[in-house]
């Protein structure tokens, strides 16, 4: 009768004479009958295979497919088909963490190429197994520069970096001791004149916190930063959008100590919100500080290359009250899934990719000018994504674009935030300016 329950009579019989009862029933005799459920389940009866398809395709269809013009830290980006079907080989496929580290080869040889790319991609030495996602990656660099520095307690985040973002860093911030001090912005960028000033008028200041492209989608100019941060023994952590370091000055050019952000846009659908990866790369001196499952590669007895789990003192089976490896359950499908992107693109894909985003940016953004109705909020580089202000009702245009089957960006204080990917083409682009022009 239920098929997919392993337990027979016999064995539910074995169970109930260990615990010392004689029917299931006397398990829940503490339970008052006035409070009992004794009516059927509300439950579907049963589908052949065919039928369940043509439901949830139904279900499916009320979902209303909007062409995505909204960025905000999550972006459309294509993904080869290919991906999800390797996704599916058996040596690979888990979301969970190698308990048995040695034996899950596969899994642990994934990880080593996505440390590998990870690593390439932010210019810095060391990548871990990957986070979360990118609002949480920053909030443990927040916590690993607090920890790095000891006694100083002091964290400045740049007013530029996505409020998403702040909000997590202030719920962790909130019972871990760490005082966060926003930095001021100039004309939608960070200064490092307004970096220096706090600096210099602070103590115990562990990090600093900027974001690339900043929460406007402008490119800023990260020059003495480093520097600034390094003379006042505070560590430089840079929060980017991964696919945008295909063509932008990496974190380790600009000098930082941690890179963190979110590897969404390497391929992963925005799917509803997720999930999504964090990544975390870091100089190799603050290796030990650094949270996530690190994956080295050397030779076995017979001399073959292997994959093993390295530092783990820094493990939580190991060492539980001083364990800085906390991530588990996310290791690590959606790094898979990045690094099958990666692999597949290459170099020049993922340069051409970021390329093609820039390009389309750059055209809605000239053609919404010449609307009239539009101006940039600030005259500054932007990369893929920008904000303008517009002369009329925001929230009716977002509704006429909803209507028009175009997520129209993401309604942004008195404007709008547009991003454009490889994905868009210009028929796409012209659309929505012929109805921002109404």
């Amino acid at each position: 009768m239920y098929k997919y329950f392993p337990h027979t009579e016999e064995d539910l019989q074995a169970m109930m004479e260990k615990v010392g009862v004689k029917t299931l029933d006397d398990l829940y005799v503490q339970i008052p009958d006035a409070i009992r459920f004794k009516d059927d389940y509300q439950l579907p009866s049963e589908m052949s295979e065919m039928e369940v398809r043509e439901l949830f395709g139904k279900l499916g269809s009320q979902n209303k497919q909007l062409t995505c013009f909204a960025g905000y830290g999550v972006y459309d980006h294509y993904t080869p088909s290919v991906v999800p079907s390797l996704l599916q080989r058996s040596e690979f496929l888990t979301s969970y963490t190698p308990y048995q580290a040695e034996i899950s080869q596969g899994t642990l040889h994934y990880i080593f190429e996505y440390q590998s790319m990870m690593a390439e991609l932010t210019g810095m030495d060391i990548s871990n197994a990957s986070m979360y996602d990118g609002t949480t990656a920053c909030a443990e660099a927040m916590m690993m520069t607090v920890a790095a520095g000891k006694k100083q307690n002091k964290v400045l985040v740049s007013a530029a970096l996505n409020p998403k973002t702040r909000e997590v860093l202030d719920t962790y911030a909130l019972h871990q001791g760490i005082e966060l001090v926003t930095i001021p912005l100039e004309d939608g960028i960070t200064k490092l004149s307004s970096l220096h000033s706090l600096l210099s008028t602070m103590d115990s200041v562990a990090g600093v916190i900027v974001q690339q492209p900043n929460v406007y989608g402008i490119v800023e100019d990260f020059t003495g930063f480093a520097e600034a941060c390094h003379e006042q023994k505070a560590l430089f952590v840079i929060d980017s959008v991964a696919a945008d370091l295909a063509v932008l000055k990496t974190p380790g050019e600009w000098g930082a100590d941690i890179a963190v952000g979110d590897g969404q846009s390497l391929g992963i659908p925005m799917q509803f919100g997720g999930p999504y990866v964090g990544y975390m790369c870091c100089t190799e001196k603050l290796i030990r500080k650094m949270p996530g499952r690190i994956v080295g590669m050397t030779k076995d007895n017979r001399d073959q290359r292997a994959f093993v789990l390295t530092l783990q003192a820094r493990e939580q089976h190991i060492r539980r009250q001083k364990a800085t490896s906390n991530i588990c359950s996310n290791q690590s499908l959606m790094a898979l899934f990045v690094t099958m992107y990666m692999s597949l693109m290459g170099k020049q894909g993922l340069k051409e990719a970021a390329q093609l985003s820039y390009a389309g940016a750059h055209y809605l953004c000239d053609e919404l000018l010449k609307t009239g109705r539009f101006a940039l909020a600030y005259d500054q580089p932007f990369f893929n994504e920008f904000y303008v202000k517009y002369d009329g009702d925001a929230d009716t245009l977002y509704q006429r674009f909803i209507e028009a089957g175009i997520l129209g960006g993401v309604r942004y204080e008195d404007g709008f935030l547009f991003a454009v990917t490889e994905k868009r083409t210009k028929e796409e682009i012209d659309n929505l300016v012929k109805i921002a022009a109404l």
